[in-house]
């Protein structure tokens, strides 16, 4: 049962014992339900967040947002063109460990409405750049997690895996995961300081001069030194903004060019759907094997004929070899198949929506942070339709259809669409001029 926002308010004065509390209310978040979170009016005038994981299974994800918060000295701050949430302070609610850090103002738009043009689509580019060009040193530092491109690679590779020893992937995307696992040139990257798994939701926009600037980025708990692609892979559900949040990214970057950034992004979007499959093995929830299952063949239909490496097609001779590396299905190793990223957000995989729904008119309405509809409550897919588009030039963007997970959350996908597009509609115009 979710905590109270007066549950959450009393743990605030906690937190912070020499504040009082002098208004409280519910924030949802976008977190799919892992966490219990309320924002607090204080007698100072400021307004905090108090989060409480709702599940064990998400204290870890509380401890790690603090320490890597506490990571963003005033020094780093500084490097960023954006605000990040400060910890204020910590204590515990039945005893789980409750944090809180400063509200940061701003609404959030749904991956599949990001409109492409200035504004929204390049400010995210240039804030991933200036994310990525931090010094490595900031996790070194703190003892974050810090991977190599070879760690990274094998970590996707224990992943494709473990979703192929159950036999539920189609053999086509098994082929195609693997040509991209053991294409070389497509693993020589320089790592970075990410976020360990960034997405539409990670953003705050705020309107500066009528045009909206990505003024505060949210997420922390994945902070980390590994792959910049990993926080570009939710762009494959930002089909019509994608390339120039990739222009962007590129243009702002001050890294050695990186020719396969595209790539190894659409390949962990695409390995999200295993990680779904793997969670539902592995929880013995046939429920959830189920949909993996459909959205895998789904995958599989949109995708067929196409090639994740832009090289060419795979030959029938390098299919072949391909497929004799496939594990048998009592092969698979209890290994992190985590990826650092944020695991098994099945809201976020079922927003890869058709292109033509971006284009659907919008209702002037408003949207801020505190009032975040609540799509993401739900706790498996559920959208109708999934696209598979593909940032990259030979991109296959045809619509894959998936049954609707569950009508209980049918009202409030809806809330959360109408409301995401509100939210650029007095400006969607002037993006695209």
């Amino acid at each position: 049962m979710a905590r109270s926002p007066l549950t959450l308010a009393a743990s605030v004065t906690a937190a912070l014992p020499r504040v009082g509390v002098v208004g409280v209310g519910a924030l949802t978040e976008g977190a799919a339900g892992r966490y219990d979170s309320a924002v607090a009016h204080l007698d100072d005038g400021r307004r905090v967040v108090v989060r409480v994981p709702a599940e064990p299974d998400t204290a870890p994800e509380v401890a790690a947002q603090a320490r890597a918060l506490r990571a963003l000295t005033p020094g780093v701050r500084s490097l960023l063109p954006f605000r990040a949430p400060e910890l204020l302070g910590e204590t515990a609610v039945d005893g789980s460990r409750a944090i809180v850090v400063d509200f940061l103002p701003g609404y959030r738009v749904d991956a599949a409405h990001l409109p492409p043009g200035r504004g929204a689509a390049t400010s995210v580019g240039a804030a991933l750049a200036a994310l990525h060009a931090l010094p490595v040193s900031i996790v070194r530092t703190e003892g974050l997690p810090f991977r190599t491109p070879g760690q990274v690679r094998a970590d996707a590779a224990r992943l494709a895996d473990r979703a192929a020893a159950t036999g539920a992937v189609p053999v086509p995307l098994i082929v195609r995961w693997r040509r991209a696992l053991d294409a070389d040139p497509l693993w020589r990257f320089e790592s970075a300081v990410v976020l360990g798994g960034a997405g539409a939701a990670s953003f705050l926009f705020e309107d500066v001069d009528d045009v909206p600037h990505v003024t505060g980025v949210l997420e922390w708990h994945g902070l980390s030194v590994g792959d910049p692609a990993v926080d570009l892979q939710w762009l494959a559900s930002a089909p019509t903004a994608a390339q120039d949040v990739f222009d962007t990214y590129v243009s702002a970057s001050d890294r050695a060019p990186d020719a396969g950034v595209r790539e190894r992004a659409r390949l962990y979007a695409e390995l999200e759907f295993a990680k779904w499959l793997v969670h539902g093995h592995d929880a013995e929830r046939s429920d959830i094997v189920d949909d993996a299952v459909a959205l895998l063949e789904s995958l599989a239909a949109t995708v067929a004929g196409s090639d994740l490496l832009t090289d060419g097609q795979v030959d029938v001779d390098g299919a072949i070899a391909l497929l004799g590396q496939v594990p048998a299905a009592d092969s698979a190793a209890a290994s992190d198949t985590s990826m650092h990223t944020d695991a098994y957000d099945a809201a976020e995989l079922s927003q890869w929506i058709d292109d033509d729904d971006a284009d659907r008119e919008t209702a002037p309405v408003e949207v801020e942070v505190e009032a975040e509809t609540a799509r993401a409550a739900a706790t498996a897919p559920s959208a109708s339709t999934v696209s598979a588009s593909t940032p990259g030039a030979d991109a296959v963007t045809g619509p894959i259809d998936i049954a609707r997970f569950g009508e209980d959350h049918a009202e409030a996908e809806r809330e959360a669409e109408r409301a995401s597009r509100a939210a650029f509609q007095r400006w969607t115009s002037s993006a695209s001029e």
